[in-house]
């Protein structure tokens, strides 16, 4: 092998310092942090999680590490799990598509049940997320994109190196000390888009977090693994993947960071299916017609949607979010598709939007950009309504993307802790990188 590239991911990982980093990234961290958090929050009232923190205290795991959105406290190592799951039990967190998948759901668990532990301050936990962010991207791109197409869920599988980087970098790790971590992390690492509509994809980032978690503590304790698990023969490229895309992987992410390339979601639904929601608002504000008076809409896509999010049928508010037809449905007829609380299995069943589901073609278009569609919808006077949209592109204005966050962060939190705890959450994660110990940031998210 001519490059070590476990090692070097390693490296450039273990180094990360705040010294390297520009203005900008550490406002995108704290943005990623608002995300998160308020994604976490409402998700922490999800059944999934409930039965996620009955599990853990039936088997004992009552500790000191906070659980966003509750009043539970369990062991770190449940804790990572437990708050992985809940931040994409809704399906609402953000996306990078170097990584292929969800980046912070498998970053930020570790790391708050981890930095509340040791006391980390809040510098270290910037460091750290950005080490373990841009790790996802690398080892994303290293697999890409056989390893999803297999049907792997890349946030259960990338993700478990991405939150054993961040852990590690917290932890101090050497370069050889996290090349082994990712030995570890690589023999843990699962998770299948099979179970997509159901409570294991957030499971999936509960796991890839823990996960990480436990590889880069072992490592520090002198356990043993490879060191070069992403490119050996039968380790975790050539096992889960067709592909060994060394260059891309080592290769400077555009604009110069992986993070630069964050995506929000700003639909509480799968991140395929938001061209085509963006086409179908575009078409119905413009145009202003009833759903009835649709003869037929054809969506164009790329083929990947039709194994991530074609559920023709959906039956349950976990289905919505990973049905094309449904979605637009909902777009078409003025349901908030940014409302968590749309996504019912009573939505499902209006006679509206069956009809509107029945009428809808979908043409998979092989090699297309996963986040471009193109829509057109006719009338019953045989007028046709076009409209295209590309998800994929970050927004150039910072500022005027905090303000939608904050405003998505107030709707998710603001009902769960109320409007002074709202208020403390968010101070705390707009001063993160002067707290000296992470832990008050971890305790403000609690109930």
């Amino acid at each position: 092998m001519a490059v070590a590239v476990t090692a070097e991911i390693a490296r450039k990982a273990a180094h990360l310092a705040w010294s390297d980093f520009p203005d900008d990234l550490v406002e995108r961290t704290k943005q990623c942090l608002l995300d998160w958090f308020a994604v976490t929050v409402c998700g922490a009232q999800d059944e999934l999680t409930d039965i996620l923190v009955r599990e853990a205290i039936e088997d004992g795991a009552i500790g000191s590490a906070s659980l966003v959105g509750r009043s539970e406290k369990t062991l770190p190592s449940a804790a990572a799990l437990i708050n992985g799951a809940a931040s994409h039990a809704l399906d609402y967190d953000d996306v990078n598509f170097a990584m292929g998948g969800h980046p912070t759901v498998t970053v930020v668990p570790a790391l708050l049940a981890l930095g509340e532990q040791i006391k980390a301050p809040g510098r270290l936990f910037i460091e750290s997320f950005i080490a373990g962010y841009e790790t996802s991207g690398r080892v994303g791109r290293l697999v890409a994109p056989s390893h999803y197409l297999k049907g792997f869920h890349v946030t259960g599988t990338v993700g478990s190196f991405s939150a054993t980087a961040a852990a590690g970098r917290m932890l101090g790790l050497t370069d050889e000390q996290l090349a082994v971590a990712f030995g570890i992390a690589a023999t843990q690492a699962a998770g299948l888009k099979s179970n997509f509509g159901t409570m294991c994809k957030p499971l999936h980032a509960g796991t890839a977090s823990e996960h990480g978690l436990r590889a880069a503590r072992l490592a520090a304790k002198g356990f043993t693994a490879r060191g070069d698990s992403l490119e050996c023969d039968q380790g975790f490229a050539s096992s889960q993947s067709d592909d060994l895309e060394i260059d891309a992987a080592l290769a400077e992410p555009p604009s110069g960071w992986h993070l630069r390339n964050n995506l929000f979601k700003h639909h509480a639904a799968c991140y395929l299916t938001h061209a085509p929601i963006e086409c179908a608002r575009e078409i119905r504000l413009k145009s202003n017609f009833p759903p009835e008076r649709v003869r037929k809409i054809t969506l164009r896509i790329d083929s990947g949607a039709d194994k991530v999010c074609n559920i023709a049928d959906p039956t349950s508010g976990l289905e919505a979010k990973f049905s094309l037809r449904q979605t637009v449905a909902m777009a078409l007829t003025g349901v908030d598709t940014a409302n968590v609380d749309s996504y019912t299995a009573a939505v499902t069943q209006e006679p509206r939007m069956k009809a509107l589901r029945d009428k809808m073609e979908i043409e998979f278009k092989p090699g297309w950009a996963k986040s471009l569609s193109e829509m057109a919808i006719q009338l019953d006077d045989g007028t046709t309504i076009e409209a295209t949209h590309d998800s994929g592109i970050p927004w150039a204005d910072v500022a005027r993307q905090r303000t939608a966050l904050e405003t998505k962060f107030d709707s998710l939190v603001t009902p769960v802790l109320g409007a002074a705890g709202a208020r403390r959450l968010r101070d705390a994660i707009e001063r993160i990188d002067t707290l000296a110990d992470v832990g008050e940031l971890a305790r403000a998210a609690t109930k």
